[in-house]
């Protein structure tokens, strides 16, 4: 694990964001291994890079027609030479929800198992998709857990 692989994994997060933000669903899946799996924030999976897009591409065409997702706050653990754990909060505006309104403000957490290949190319083998708490209850959850209610 090097620095170029961290910059490797950080222009694969990168590469991501784009191409949700181009609402194309063929670039976002080629981020993911072949037999990837992926969650998203409802707990639908996906298995495989083609299900990944087929699953993205009627989604960038309704609900996040108009989104834009901007990731920050990245965390990458290697586990091994060839292995990372890789956090990535994210922010979305422009989206509506399942019902066609305006979705406010989202903000959330991708969590993703990432290989480094033979050919050496980095890619994501596992994503979680998970929505954060508003703001204020974030805020109240913080204040919970440091036991200062």
């Amino acid at each position: 694990m090097t620095s170029s692989d961290r910059q490797a994994i950080e222009e694969r997060l990168a590469s991501l964001a784009l191409a949700w933000n181009q609402h194309d669903a063929r670039a976002f899946a080629a981020n993911f291994a072949e037999d990837a799996d992926f969650t998203n924030v409802f707990g639908m999976p996906a298995k495989g890079r083609s299900a990944i897009e087929q699953f993205h591409a009627p989604i960038f065409a309704t609900m996040f027609r108009d989104s834009e997702l901007s990731l920050a706050e990245t965390r990458i653990r290697f586990l091994r030479s060839d292995v990372a754990a890789v956090d990535a909060c994210w922010e979305m505006t422009g989206a509506y929800d399942p019902h066609g309104k305006p979705w406010p403000r989202r903000r959330g957490l991708l969590s993703f198992v990432a290989t480094r290949g033979a050919g050496g190319g980095w890619a994501f083998d596992v994503a979680h998709n998970m929505d954060l708490p508003a703001d204020d209850g974030l805020a109240d959850a913080q204040r919970e857990i440091q036991g200062k209610r």
